[in-house]
């Protein structure tokens, strides 16, 4: 481990610990955690994940799969969920992964209707699909004009750590 002083670039950042990082590591373009080693190299593979769980779970579903499509929704909805708290930080993604997660209930409750209960759970699913509508409406009724204000501070942000971790890909060379 070696701290890294900020330098004129810098200015307003307080030191950084840098930890076993490579300069692939700098390049990723939006990184789950700089010092976070998993399976995916940033969260949009995750999302991707995601997206292939989902479209598996709707594939048994239109196929009449009952037990795969039964099984398929608890990855699929784990993944929404863990998404969604990851997401927790950032207002957007936050609303909108909310509006995922209550989504894929609606679609599995559908689905379960479908599948045992002669679609009598249709008006229950309509609800959470509903709940999903009122979320994002919200989100762009009351969080999304006041953006121009959060995004100037986000990219401001964003530079800095930028030039942060271009000094230090500069130092280590």
């Amino acid at each position: 481990m070696r701290l890294v002083k900020p330098t004129r670039l810098a200015q307003n950042s307080f030191p950084c610990v840098i930890r076993n990082i490579n300069r692939s590591d700098l390049n990723q373009s939006n990184p789950i955690s700089m010092e976070e080693k998993g399976l995916f190299k940033n969260i949009r593979e995750y999302e991707n994940l995601h997206i292939a769980l989902w479209l598996l779970k709707d594939t048994c579903w239109v196929m009449s799969f009952k037990v795969g499509g039964m099984i398929m929704i608890v990855p699929t909805l784990l993944v929404a969920i863990h998404l969604t708290w990851r997401s927790r930080k950032n207002i957007s993604d936050l609303f909108h992964n909310i509006a995922v997660c209550l989504w894929i209930s609606a679609n599995a409750i559908w689905m379960t209707g479908e599948f045992f209960f002669n679609d009598t759970l249709r008006p229950y699913s309509t609800v959470l699909f509903l709940i999903g509508i009122v979320v994002v409406a919200f989100y762009y009724a009351i969080h999304f004009p006041n953006r121009a204000a959060n995004t100037v501070e986000e990219v401001s942000e964003t530079d800095n750590q930028k030039r942060i971790e271009a000094h230090v890909v500069k130092e280590a060379a």
